[in-house]
């Protein structure tokens, strides 16, 4: 496990490197001139002179390498910069809007894993019956669906027509837990539905497969309880590819919390990137795209550990 461990921190590492070194030099072939994020509207009242100072003073005139290793030797030690747009610490800014994202996401993770594993272990074993046909349908058709159209559709239906649930804005669940739960549910079933979808399918057909074990057919033969065999070898020797899904799952929410959040007008990191995107504002890009490697590579370094857990013939030297 001590080798396993090291090995995959090691992989962690050299992705994050790659990620970001890739990451920084698109940033610096993107149109907008990093300089006029910086100076604002009044760019065009500075003249040549003022603006080569001013990328001197930020660094913007070294090469590229040595730009790249002066941002990777602050970030490691916490010093993320300072925005481009409003010269706030990066770090405060991130502070302040990644609470956000992080309720949009566990929401939306929470949503996917109860309602996709629970429906694809009742469609296993309720196998080509009325329920295993309409999840099977259901799971077809929530797939199908883009995040940002299934979005416009639960906001016409439940806030234009219904006036159940409001469209803008949000609050943290530990601040105002009624706003923040009421505001949340249409982000929340947005981003997860798809998530349910794929756990869906894959629990319902990891389970049928489980359920024709040799173990499965023994542990009745020797009188164990059906709920007790469902429960504790079923589910459990099914979750194997249900894990790598939800591992990969991680990164999907991520990419889809950035539509949410400008859809919903929800104050996260998401919506942050896409204004830091058009203005160029490079220490934030950064920071947001790097805390996102590190929450993928961070929940597949999780998920390698799960197996172990779950089917304990599955140890790493």
């Amino acid at each position: 496990m001590t080798r396993f461990l090291l090995n995959r921190l090691g992989q962690a590492i050299i992705v994050f490197l790659m990620v970001s070194a890739m990451v920084f030099g698109a940033l610096r072939i993107l149109p907008e001139d990093p300089i006029y994020s910086i100076v604002g509207v009044d760019s065009e009242g500075y003249t040549p002179a003022q603006v080569a100072k001013m990328k001197a003073d930020y660094g913007l005139d070294k090469p590229l390498p040595v730009q790249y290793v002066n941002w990777l030797a602050d970030f490691v030690v916490g010093d993320w910069g300072n925005s481009f747009q409003n010269g706030l610490p990066v770090t405060r800014m991130i502070k302040r809007k990644l609470p956000f994202t992080i309720q949009l996401a566990l929401g939306a993770l929470v949503i996917g894993v109860v309602f996709g594993i629970s429906t694809g272990v009742v469609a296993a074993l309720k196998r080509n019956t009325k329920w295993d046909a309409i999840a099977t349908s259901s799971a077809m058709v929530a797939l199908a669906l883009p995040e940002f159209w299934l979005a416009l559709v639960l906001i016409l239906f439940f806030s234009v027509y219904l006036d159940l649930l409001p469209v803008f804005g949000s609050a943290l669940i530990w601040q105002d837990p009624a706003f923040a739960i009421k505001s949340s549910i249409l982000p929340w079933v947005a981003l997860g539905i798809g998530g349910a979808a794929t756990l869906m399918r894959q629990s319902r057909s990891s389970m049928l497969e489980t359920m024709g074990e040799d173990f499965i057919r023994t542990a009745r033969s020797k009188g164990v309880p059906e709920r007790v065999v469902i429960i504790q070898h079923a589910l459990r020797n099914s979750l194997l590819p249900v894990v790598t899904i939800l591992g990969l799952r991680i990164g999907r929410i991520i990419g889809g919390a950035i539509i949410i959040e400008v859809m919903f007008a929800i104050p996260g990191i998401g919506q942050m990137s896409v204004t830091a995107l058009t203005k160029a504002d490079y220490p934030v890009i950064m920071a947001i795209t790097m805390i996102s490697s590190l929450t993928i590579i961070i929940a597949n370094l999780i998920t390698d550990l799960a197996y172990s857990y779950i089917d304990p013939r599955i140890r790493y030297a």
